[in-house]
Protein backbone atom coordinates (compact mmCIF):
# COMPACT_ATOMS: atom_id res chain seq x y z
CA UNK A 1 0.00 0.00 0.00
CA UNK A 2 1.43 3.33 -1.05
CA UNK A 3 0.14 6.69 0.13
CA UNK A 4 -1.27 8.70 -2.72
CA UNK A 5 1.50 11.25 -2.29
CA UNK A 6 4.08 8.59 -3.18
CA UNK A 7 3.26 6.74 -6.36
CA UNK A 8 4.54 3.20 -6.83
CA UNK A 9 7.51 2.94 -9.18
CA UNK A 10 6.17 1.57 -12.44
CA UNK A 11 9.31 2.24 -14.44
CA UNK A 12 7.91 5.42 -15.97
CA UNK A 13 9.43 8.70 -14.94
CA UNK A 14 6.27 10.71 -15.57
CA UNK A 15 2.61 9.79 -15.38
CA UNK A 16 -0.27 11.73 -16.72
CA UNK A 17 -2.44 13.66 -14.31
CA UNK A 18 -5.36 11.39 -15.22
CA UNK A 19 -3.47 8.23 -14.29
CA UNK A 20 -2.39 9.82 -11.03
CA UNK A 21 -5.99 10.76 -10.19
CA UNK A 22 -7.10 7.18 -10.86
CA UNK A 23 -4.36 5.97 -8.55
CA UNK A 24 -5.48 8.42 -5.84
CA UNK A 25 -9.09 7.31 -6.22
CA UNK A 26 -8.23 3.63 -5.84
CA UNK A 27 -6.06 4.34 -2.81
CA UNK A 28 -8.78 6.38 -1.10
CA UNK A 29 -11.40 3.71 -1.84
CA UNK A 30 -9.13 1.14 -0.21
CA UNK A 31 -8.85 3.33 2.89
CA UNK A 32 -12.64 3.79 2.92
CA UNK A 33 -13.21 0.03 2.75
CA UNK A 34 -10.82 -0.51 5.64
CA UNK A 35 -12.49 2.16 7.79
CA UNK A 36 -15.98 0.84 7.00
CA UNK A 37 -14.95 -2.65 8.11
CA UNK A 38 -13.60 -1.24 11.37
CA UNK A 39 -16.76 0.79 11.93
CA UNK A 40 -18.92 -2.29 11.35
CA UNK A 41 -16.89 -4.19 13.96
CA UNK A 42 -17.28 -1.38 16.50
CA UNK A 43 -21.03 -1.15 15.82
CA UNK A 44 -21.42 -4.90 16.32
CA UNK A 45 -19.53 -4.73 19.62
CA UNK A 46 -21.73 -1.85 20.81
CA UNK A 47 -24.91 -3.74 19.90
CA UNK A 48 -23.69 -6.85 21.72
CA UNK A 49 -22.83 -4.95 24.89
CA UNK A 50 -26.13 -3.04 24.82
CA UNK A 51 -28.01 -6.35 24.55
CA UNK A 52 -26.02 -7.78 27.46
CA UNK A 53 -26.76 -4.71 29.59
CA UNK A 54 -30.48 -4.96 28.81
CA UNK A 55 -30.51 -8.67 29.66
CA UNK A 56 -28.66 -7.99 32.90
CA UNK A 57 -31.09 -5.19 33.84
CA UNK A 58 -34.14 -7.34 33.13
CA UNK A 59 -32.72 -10.24 35.17
CA UNK A 60 -32.03 -7.93 38.11
CA UNK A 61 -35.61 -6.63 38.00
CA UNK A 62 -36.90 -10.21 37.96
CA UNK A 63 -34.75 -11.18 40.95
CA UNK A 64 -35.98 -8.16 42.93
CA UNK A 65 -39.66 -9.08 42.50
Amino acid sequence: MFPFCCQPNTGHQTKSRENYRHYQLEFLKMIQDHLEAGLAAVSAAINTIEAQVQNSDSQQEGDAA
